[in-house]
């Protein structure tokens, strides 16, 4: 069971996505290599794949960068309990969560169950697409996210502007009713910062900017947490989800292979 503390102050990023490959480690390392670089409490990533990629960023992580704090949730040790494995700093506002690539219903509805904020990021294939409607709809209808609440959001990755994959994923995230807070580019910057143990927030500017700028839309939407939640829609805003709806999108838009 995953065991997280139900503080009014903590906002819980859940990264989650089925298929892997997507960005979830991407996404998840950049954004607390973010919120560690602008300062204030220390954020935690809560790394809950088997493979411990978000880990293994961190333990390659200079010494020179600003801290973070890493909760392997995938490891069982007989040395400490659960709770203590899992625990977050009291300091901590920000934790973010790299789930697993395969998820049970079971899983999904409690590593979601005090999410503030849940990004889906979707890549622009045929494949993807069709992984990510199962997600969105299993988050709907399973896990029980309601689309009011405006804790859900897409984020397009590893994308190619002016291309069909890219017009036919945006034209698909168009209809769900869920925003789609930034569409990150495929840039190797993402891929020598994990190396190195950074996040492209710590490149230099002239080398990063148009990356920086899709993350800090991210961050943006991220830090009004407490306001979407005080917020959050009327009923009646959105229809009823409803299975067919959003898992055979694909079918009837996306029929072609994409380029």
């Amino acid at each position: 069971m995953l065991i997280t503390p139900n503080r009014n102050d903590l906002n819980k990023i859940v990264i989650l996505n089925p298929k892997g490959g997507c960005g979830k480690t991407t996404l998840a390392t950049n954004l607390a290599s973010y919120y560690a670089a602008r300062g204030g409490p220390v954020p935690a990533v809560m790394d809950c794949d088997q493979q411990g990629s978000t880990m293994r960023w961190l333990e390659k992580r200079p010494c020179s960068r600003p801290p973070i704090h890493g909760i392997a949730a995938y490891k069982n040790s007989m040395q400490a309990t659960r709770s203590w494995q899992l625990r977050v700093p009291n300091e901590t506002t920000s934790l973010i969560v790299d789930s697993a690539a395969s998820l049970s219903h079971d899983d999904l509805r409690e590593i979601t169950r005090d999410a503030t904020s849940i990004l889906v990021p979707v890549l622009p294939s045929a494949i993807d697409i069709h992984a990510a409607s199962h997600c969105i709809a299993d988050l709907l209808l399973v896990a029980k996210i309601d689309r009011r609440d405006r804790k859900l959001a897409v984020v397009a990755n590893r994308t190619r502007r002016n291309t069909k994959s890219f017009e036919k994923l945006m034209s698909f995230l168009d209809t769900l009713g869920i925003p789609v807070i930034a569409v990150m580019r495929d840039s190797q910057n993402f891929v020598h910062a994990a190396e190195e143990g950074i996040g492209v927030c710590d490149m230099p500017l002239h080398r990063a900017k148009q990356d920086i700028e899709q993350l800090e839309l991210i961050i943006k939407w991220l830090d009004d947490w407490e306001n979407r939640r005080h917020h959050a829609m009327p009923t009646g805003t959105y229809p009823e989800p409803n299975a067919a709806n959003v898992t055979v999108l694909h079918k009837s838009q996306f029929g072609s292979s994409s380029n």
